[in-house]
């Protein structure tokens, strides 16, 4: 029987988490600009063309350099995203 092991994701520093970075999908696709992190585990993102902010975990966080790379294609992420941020 053949296992499988995921390695554990590093510790990412929600302190490089900036405002007005881009947040970039796994497909390569920007979802969104950041606004700001909320309550530490939430990312807000900047208003849509609508008005309406939208709300990605931390845990999709998989990379922070001059972009929020999240582990989601963006058709995924706009399926899950929330309008506020939900409770833990």
């Amino acid at each position: 029987m053949e296992r499988s092991f995921r390695r554990p994701r590093p510790a990412l520093d929600s302190r490089q988490i900036r405002p007005n970075l881009p947040v970039v999908c796994s497909n390569g696709i920007r979802l969104g600009i950041v606004e700001r992190v909320e309550r530490a585990d939430f990312i807000r993102l900047a208003q849509d063309e609508k008005g309406q902010h939208h709300y990605i975990p931390l845990s999709w966080v998989t990379k922070i350099d001059d972009e929020v790379h999240v582990d989601r294609s963006r058709e995924q992420a706009i399926r899950e995203w929330t309008t506020t941020p939900k409770r833990s």
